[in-house]
């Protein structure tokens, strides 16, 4: 099973990017998240769609990402707009875990597969 997240890059404040997710070995029709870890720091939710579509943020990021799905070319993506200085981190991607429950969501240990991220600085 491979993860190859992609469409990291150097932006500046307000800017927009977009990140995507490609998967191999591994559906993502059970769900996927994305999560970030900027230095010193423990990787963190950032957004997640569950197997039924439902899609859940970190308040930091809601009305700012988007994350959206295509079951067929089994990828994912993350629309990130308005981005702030605070956004700057390593950007992952990650398979939700069999079994995982709603309100494991956020929980980063509910995912596996993460891949090598894709790293997203935004310069103010």
């Amino acid at each position: 099973v491979q993860l190859q997240a992609s469409g990291g890059g150097l932006v500046q404040v307000g800017g927009s990017l977009r990140l995507s997710c490609v998967a191999s070995g591994r559906s993502l029709r059970d769900g996927m998240g994305w999560f970030r870890q900027a230095p010193g720091n423990e990787r963190e939710f950032v957004a997640a769609i569950t197997r039924s579509g439902g899609t859940a943020y970190a308040d930091s990021v809601k009305g700012r990402f988007t994350i959206s799905r295509d079951i067929a070319k089994n990828t994912a993506a993350l629309q990130m707009d308005s981005l702030k200085p605070e956004d700057t981190a390593v950007y992952y991607c990650g398979v939700r875990k069999a079994g995982t429950i709603l309100s494991e969501t956020r929980n980063v240990n509910r995912y596996e597969y993460w891949g090598q991220g894709t790293q997203v600085t935004v310069s103010s």
